[in-house]
């Protein structure tokens, strides 16, 4: 695409969305921020409310002019989220949304749509130098999974026989100022001194540093021709658990709150907890081949994890 050309982002005002503004503006882009609702946090944003709610001709207006969409905007996967109402939820927010707004980028004969997906579509773990891959079947493991498979899927068959090509990325955990869930969650028990006992964990767990993200997306809308399809992004080089804890300590300038409880113990304490799930999360591996966008885009990762992780501490409310 043009680098002239109107980038619409959604999910402008979430930890992501932020970064991918910014960077977008930062390289001369005129973006189109979609937001929720307006708060004020976000230049130029763009209120459209929940996205899958929104109307045809509400969504050819923001659309008009542009030449991509960023779709980042998505029910973020939430720990012990299992109720009866939670797969409802997240195929509303997660594949009715990105079925609506593909059939408007569609109809708008925008050149390309950038989807940010997860490698939860895939599975929660990798065997031992079996990276997952862009054609490895997918294997959800949980209604936030199944519902970025399912968004995929819609994606795909909205831009079959069309001009606008539909760009999968799968995200492994992304890290940087401003992140939630897993990530904020050790953050604060480092900062808080609190000893964590996963010393003895021997795995390897890709991550993607926020920054990384953010460039990779500009590949994505710059690369000829279309990096079209299904693709792993990630930064350069998989991290144990333990190493991660010891550098978010070491960007945080804590001592290191690490305990070798043997994995078995863990294992068994996190079941009897009804932890099991989010132990397996801190003691599997989970590794991806993002080399097909390398391929395509000419992308790699410029941005080191210890760099991440120190623009995450200066964030940090001193």
């Amino acid at each position: 695409m043009s680098a002239t050309g109107i980038v619409v982002v959604t999910g402008a005002a979430g930890f992501v969305g932020r970064a991918v503004v910014d960077r977008l503006r930062a390289a001369g882009r005129e973006v189109r921020p979609i937001v929720r609702e307006d708060r004020g946090g976000v230049e130029g944003a763009i209120a459209l409310g929940p996205l899958e709610q929104a109307s045809p001709e509400a969504l050819a207006r923001v659309l008009d002019g542009a030449e991509a969409v960023v779709h980042l905007a998505a029910r973020a996967h939430v720990l012990g989220d299992r109720g009866p109402g939670a797969e409802a939820a997240y195929r509303a927010a997660n594949v009715d949304a990105t079925t609506r707004l593909a059939l408007a980028a569609v109809a708008s004969k925008l050149p390309r749509f950038v989807l940010a997906s997860s490698v939860k579509v895939n599975g929660e773990a990798t065997l031992p130098g079996r990276p997952f891959r862009p054609d490895d079947p997918p294997a959800p493991a949980d209604a936030y999974g199944r519902s970025k498979r399912d968004a995929e899927v819609a994606l795909a068959d909205a831009c079959r026989g069309s001009s606008t090509a539909a760009i999968v990325l799968r995200l492994p955990l992304v890290i940087g100022p401003g992140a939630r869930g897993n990530v904020a969650r050790l953050v604060d028990a480092i900062e808080a001194g609190r000893t964590l006992p996963v010393g003895a964990i021997d795995n390897r767990r890709n991550v993607l540093g926020l920054a990384n993200l953010a460039d990779a997306i500009v590949a994505a809308l710059d690369a000829l021709p279309a990096p079209a399809g299904v693709h792993f992004v990630a930064d350069a080089d998989a991290v144990s658990t333990p190493a991660l804890v010891r550098a978010i300590a070491g960007a945080l300038g804590r001592p290191v709150p690490l305990a070798f409880v043997p994995v078995a113990l863990l294992k068994l304490g996190a079941r009897l907890a009804g932890r099991g799930a989010e132990f397996g999360r801190l003691a599997r591996s989970l590794e991806v081949d993002a080399s097909s966008f390398t391929a395509a885009t000419g992308w790699k990762p410029g941005h080191t994890l210890g760099e991440e992780l120190d623009r995450l501490a200066r964030s940090r409310p001193s």
